[in-house]
């Protein structure tokens, strides 16, 4: 195949185009327009750059079309500025990639039952953007897998344009950092890790990120970058399963192992904490170790440390329906038919999100031993699961509270009363530790 390759005013593809990058005249596409892809496509609008949103879900285009935000890390006023002003729109269409001298992956990158990587988003899309692919093109992914990816499996797919990578079009892998939640670290002040295939990719990466962050944090590859971001998530899965195996002990031994992390985080050095819960949830800290663990086993190595830390968190929820079966016999009531009031399905405090969520996990396994569950989240008003049902969250008055035989308590929102849980509960299974500074009824309380 012929590939004609023009260049602008006599300049290389990467001055030109990071010519267009810093006159804020690149357009850019964002594919995926979910935790990640989201915040990123509003911080390029807000920074002058035309933003196009693509992604699969009508229902979710059609909003952000409008203007109307469906994610609690946008601001509701910044979205509906830069929609309104014409510099964020979206659309299902992926033909528009051809459009984009930027194009930006925010894909989902689950595992299988396995806990093998699944890439089929990474190759649908990537198969697309070569379809499409022209000179002068800046292609990034940010979606987490395992290390390797961008240079094993994403450039040979955009390689079949004919293009050569570092001339005429540039590749880099730059993980996201998104913290669902924290208001304190967004997009723009979160240091960006950014790792190019060559160092034109890496320079022209670079150029555009700098534009909308305040520091970017270059590294020699997209190996590198990859690893970076599997490792801090690592890092986080290996400790909360540390604590989670502590607390399983305390539990045998009688010690309540929250007073034995104040204790301990009293240290001035030395120590981080983490805090035990019934299992670890979300987009990243469930998945992330198994990409790592899946790399090593090509390598003939195995992450022993890492696949225990893996297997105690996974085991949490199970962990949790024993200590409320046993907190029950103790009352004399057994958990088959017990009525359970679960406050909280979201995989963490103040978040809407339950996906991968332990808390989701617990509820099955009391429904399978025979208990009738009902649950409470002030995020997840309904949700429909997998198989179709739809669940719905109940008020949390007096009378809920009452007639539960046991209120269990799996994410500790903000916004909740504890006082006012613990006051009409007839017993609370704390697994978060969310009522520790209630002080009346304390005796109707039991932690994890």
């Amino acid at each position: 195949m012929q590939v004609i390759r023009p260049k602008s005013d006599g300049l290389s593809h990467a001055a030109a185009l990071k010519e267009r990058i810093v006159a804020r005249t690149a357009r850019v596409g964002v594919v995926g327009a979910g935790y990640i892809g989201l915040p990123l496509a509003v911080a390029q609008a807000k920074a002058g750059f035309t933003v196009v949103a693509v992604d699969q879900n009508p229902i979710r285009v059609a909003q952000l079309n409008q203007g109307s935000n469906y994610l609690r890390d946008v601001d509701d006023a910044d979205l509906a500025t830069v929609v309104t002003r014409g510099k964020l729109t979206a659309t299902t269409e992926l033909d528009r990639i051809g459009d984009f001298d930027v194009v930006i992956m925010c894909v989902p990158t689950p595992v299988t039952l396995h806990k093998d990587p699944d890439t089929a988003f990474i190759r649908k899309i990537g198969a697309e953007i070569a379809s499409r692919l022209r000179p002068g093109r800046l292609i990034t992914l940010e979606s987490t897998s395992y290390p390797g990816v961008t240079e094993e499996l994403l450039l040979p797919i955009l390689a079949t344009s004919g293009l050569k990578v570092g001339e005429d079009f540039f590749l880099a892998f730059s993980p996201e950092r998104v913290d669902p939640g924290n208001a304190r670290y967004v997009t723009v002040n979160t240091n960006k890790v950014v790792g190019g295939v060559t160092a034109a990719c890496l320079d022209v990466a670079s150029t555009f990120y700098g534009q909308t962050i305040d520091e970017i944090v270059p590294v020699t590859s997209p190996q590198v970058a990859e690893l970076s971001k599997v490792f801090e998530n690592t890092f986080r899965a290996v400790n909360i399963a540390l604590v989670n195996e502590m607390a399983q002990l305390c539990d045998k031994m009688g010690i309540n192992v929250w007073e034995v992390l104040d204790a301990a985080s009293t240290k001035p050095f030395g120590m981080m904490r983490f805090n035990p819960g019934p299992g670890v949830g979300g987009h990243c800290i469930p998945l992330d170790p198994f990409y790592l663990t899946w790399k090593a086993r090509r390598y003939d190595f195995h992450m022993r440390f890492t696949e225990t830390a893996a297997e105690i968190n996974l085991a949490m929820p199970w962990f949790v329906r024993e200590k409320l079966r046993r907190t029950l016999n103790e009352r004399g009531t057994p958990l088959k038919d017990a009525r359970i009031l679960q406050i909280g399905l979201a995989y963490k405090r103040d978040v809407e999100d339950w996906q991968e969520s332990p808390a989701l996990r617990v509820l099955h396994l009391l429904e399978d031993d025979g208990a009738n569950v009902e649950y409470h989240d002030p995020h997840i008003p309904s949700m429909r699961e997998e198989d179709g049902r739809l669940r719905h969250s109940v008020l949390l008055t007096p009378d809920a509270l009452s007639r539960a035989t046991c209120v269990l308590i799996t994410t500790d929102h903000s916004s909740i009363d504890w006082d006012f849980v613990v006051r009409n509960a007839r017993v609370v299974l704390d697994t978060r530790n969310a009522t520790h500074h209630v002080e009346a009824g304390r005796e109707k309380i039991v932690l994890i």
